[in-house]
């Protein structure tokens, strides 16, 4: 017998599967905690099965749970098809698209490759850099629209898609008694600076042991154990931990990402940057959403 459910249980289904966390997971998709267990509460029940284990410290998949979060996600995406194929006329044209390359590699993908499909005959030219040097492309105007790192306690600009906890990372069991071997991005890197600032707070010593400017590079020098990496929550791989308070690491301020998009965007990059919103959205409030508002 079918089951019945809407689309926004299914994003709270979602977004509790990828955090593991209720006040995070209510967070992104703008509702109470106590209206999010409810829902998910409703969902195990309409389903017949425990989506979630939970205690006072955890909450992880059970293996029903794991069997629909793939489920969940091609429905969610369903019906974001369905929905531009319906109200998006079929457009053509180029988008330059600047992205951190963290991000593009762990975010993006599925993301263009379903705008790519919706829309065959828009172009889409995408490169990879820092963050400071996106901005810097942006406003220069080489780039239509920018993905960008930025600290969510001092700036403000641009339509925040994405946020989670940014965390200290290793593969070893205890830290070295000497300076803490860091293994970081190349200036100019948010969260390089943000790591080097908060040891630095904290009297931490220090030494710079790996730099590499992509997520490949620095995962690999972690797993090496060449030193500490600093990385969002959702982008460390199952061999590699979090050593915040193992390590007596001092705390970051979570990662978050915003779009910012030209004042002359066009109907295509419009599409686009709607789209990314679309599948992105971390709890971005729905007011203020128009992509050339970003600014």
């Amino acid at each position: 017998m079918a089951f019945d459910t809407d689309f926004h249980t299914l994003r709270a289904f979602v977004a509790l599967a990828e955090t593991l966390h209720f006040t995070r997971a209510a967070e992104r998709v703008g509702r109470s905690q106590s209206a999010l267990s409810v829902q998910i509460r409703r969902l195990e029940d309409t389903l017949g099965h425990s989506l979630f284990l939970r205690n006072q410290r955890n909450v992880r998949l059970t293996e029903s749970g794991e069997v629909f979060l793939g489920y969940a996600r091609r429905l969610i995406d369903l019906q974001r098809e369905a929905w531009s194929r319906l109200s998006e006329p079929e457009v053509e044209g180029e988008i330059r698209l600047g992205t951190p390359e963290d991000f593009a590699t762990h975010y993006l993908p599925s993301v263009l490759a379903t705008f790519r499909s919706l829309h065959p005959r828009v172009h889409l030219n995408v490169n990879c850099d820092l963050t400071l040097n996106l901005m810097s492309g942006y406003e220069k105007g080489l780039y239509d629209i920018v993905l960008l790192k930025r600290d969510p306690q001092s700036v403000t600009g641009g339509v925040r898609v994405w946020r989670e906890p940014l965390v200290w990372v290793a593969s070893g069991e205890a830290a070295d008694s000497g300076p803490l071997p860091l293994v970081l991005s190349p200036s100019p890197c948010i969260y390089r600076a943000r790591a080097l600032l908060a040891l630095n707070q904290q009297g931490r010593n220090w030494r710079i042991a790996y730099t590499s400017p992509s997520l490949t590079g620095t995962l690999a020098a972690v797993r090496s154990g060449l030193g500490v990496g600093v990385l969002p929550a959702n982008m460390i791989p199952a061999d590699i931990r979090i050593v915040d308070r193992a390590f007596d690491l001092p705390s970051l301020p979570d990662a978050e990402i915003a779009l910012q998009a030209q004042p002359e965007l066009g109907e295509v990059g419009q599409m686009l940057a709607r789209h990314i919103m679309d599948c992105l959205d971390h709890g971005t409030p729905s007011s203020g959403r128009h992509p050339t508002s970003a600014r």
